[in-house]
């Protein structure tokens, strides 16, 4: 299945099965915002709980906040973001479409990418188990000409961004003929930088009313309360402060789904470090977050580090947790070495001190920051897409399945009568009530089971329990595992015990040990 065919079918699936809705859908829909179905409010929040578990409940010095999306105007002078939180946009005259410079260009890289993947699948043919990819990539002299192209190509843009150098963005744009998506045309106008904070408005009267941002990150809430959850949770150094929320942010191009939208949500935390010691927790961090990636079984093969050529303003490292989607490699998460940058901005700004007392030194200082930032959104479409397949089966015919971590699965399982009547639907409903004290459960009773199972396996249920007439007898059902099909008789009492092993989150979280 291509790409293009397989995103296409990843965003017709979220509609049809009850994930995601385009916003506003009966007046047309609202450009790049979404709304989270009924079960697509179920992934989320189970993928929002997933992280939640593992940061704050599994860890002694990580504690919770929960901030307003409405700050203090000065909070986003001192962060940096009214001066320079900005994306170069470029429009072609033609088309009169407009685009960030930057994504233009890395895309451009990525057809390059796709070029080695190629590459590699035929090698691998070709040489079988004797294929060694990691030499092949390194050895080949088209894949290494095709890799040092990527490289001079994101360091020249990376190099330009930061000097802001934007006559050679475009410049670049022209000397790899990259064309508008749309027209084919290369008309391009100059780069422009264009801030991506939403204002809006905070007062009763057009007279008295002061001029607000929504947020366009969580993580200034974080800083700014800094000391309130050190003192009132008496938090010593390194201890972190976690959020997950809504951020804003007028995105140039929103596009690629839900992947880049307007309205979204983030998963952050931010470690409150001693300074010198940033590395070391640079390294830890990215470590720990790739390994809570790939307790979910995604396939490690879906991800990759890849560090920023071009750093923030207020960062001394940075790099990506990038996974495959659909249209290639991505952002997913971002692992940042923010320095002390927020902290001393605030203390100026603000005129308060933002200080801690260490009492093994007996000095006072300004913490360095380590931050973990991940888009909920995205990772829902990571989980969703790569879930997302069709399988041959031995007689000949297809099956749609989502074949979602049971974790994350929206309902644990579909209880399911053989037939609407004999008592067989009241048994099914009994079962719904045992078992709703501790998984989303659903029941459902029409068509044929077949059907039922199929529905079910499409919605990503990962277990479906019969009820028939033996049930009547020897109170046993049969339970399906989606993955497999595989179908066993149980009794009815160890349901629960049956479903809690696959769903619990401690089978999964201890897959990072």
């Amino acid at each position: 299945m291509a790409n293009d065919d397989q995103f296409k079918k990843v965003i017709s699936h979220a509609k049809e099965y009850g994930y995601v809705f385009q916003s506003s859908e009966i007046y047309d829909g609202l450009s790049a915002v979404y709304d989270y179905a009924q079960n697509g409010v179920e992934l989320k929040k189970n993928i929002r709980d997933y992280w939640w578990k593992s940061m704050v409940q599994m860890h002694d010095n990580i504690v919770g906040l929960d901030a307003s999306i409405f700050m203090h105007p000065t909070t986003w002078k001192a962060s940096g973001h009214v001066d320079a939180f900005s994306d170069p946009l470029i429009d072609n005259k033609d088309s009169k479409k407009r685009y960030r410079a930057d994504v233009l260009v890395e895309d451009y890289c990525a057809k390059i990418e796709t070029k080695i993947e190629k590459e590699v699948k035929k090698a691998a043919k070709r040489f079988g188990d004797a294929f060694n990819k990691d030499e092949f990539l390194s050895t080949n002299p088209r894949v290494v000409g095709y890799q040092e192209k990527i490289n001079s190509i994101l360091k020249r843009l990376g190099q330009s961004l930061e000097k802001e150098d934007l006559a050679d963005v475009k410049a670049l744009i022209e000397e790899l003929g990259i064309a508008c998506p749309v027209a084919g045309s290369k008309n391009w106008t100059d780069v422009k930088q264009f801030n991506l904070m939403f204002g809006t408005k905070l007062g009763a009267s057009a007279d008295t009313a002061i001029d607000l941002y929504l947020r366009p990150e969580t993580a200034q809430g974080i800083f700014v309360n800094f000391l309130n959850v050190q003192k009132t949770g008496r938090m010593k150094i390194p201890f972190g402060i976690a959020q997950t929320g809504k951020a804003f942010r007028n995105e140039i191009v929103a596009r690629q789904f839900i992947f880049r939208m307007r309205e979204f949500e983030q998963m952050e935390m931010q470690y409150f470090i001693k300074p010198g010691t940033q590395l070391k927790w640079f390294e830890y961090w990215k470590e720990e977050r790739l390994k809570w990636h790939k307790s979910l079984g995604l396939g490690e093969e879906n991800y990759r580090f890849h560090d920023h050529e071009k750093l923030a303003h207020y960062a001394d490292a940075a790099t990506d947790i990038e996974f495959r989607f659909p249209f290639g490699f991505k952002e997913l998460e971002g692992i940042h070495s923010r320095t002390d940058f927020d902290l001393k901005q605030h203390e100026e700004f603000s005129g308060k001190k933002l200080q801690y007392f260490d009492h093994e030194d007996n000095a006072s200082y300004t913490p360095y920051v380590l931050e973990t930032s991940i888009g909920l959104d995205r990772m829902f479409l990571a989980v969703f897409s790569n879930a997302l397949v069709e399988e041959e089966l031995d007689n000949n015919t297809t099956r749609t399945v989502l074949k979602l971590p049971a974790v994350l699965a929206p309902n644990k399982a579909a209880i399911l009568p053989l037939v609407k009547k004999d008592g067989l639907p009241e048994i099914a409903k009994q079962i719904v009530e045992d078992l709703k004290w501790d998984f989303n459960v659903t029941y459902d009773e029409k068509d044929a089971v077949g059907r039922r199972y199929r529905r079910q396996d499409a919605n990503g249920t990962p277990f479906c329990i019969t009820v028939d007439h033996d049930t009547l007898e020897d109170q046993s059902v049969t339970i399906r595992h989606r993955d497999t099909m595989e179908q066993k008789r149980v009794k009815i009492e160890d349901l629960k015990d049956i479903i809690k092993a696959e769903v619990d989150v401690k089978h999964w979280l201890k897959k990072m040990k």
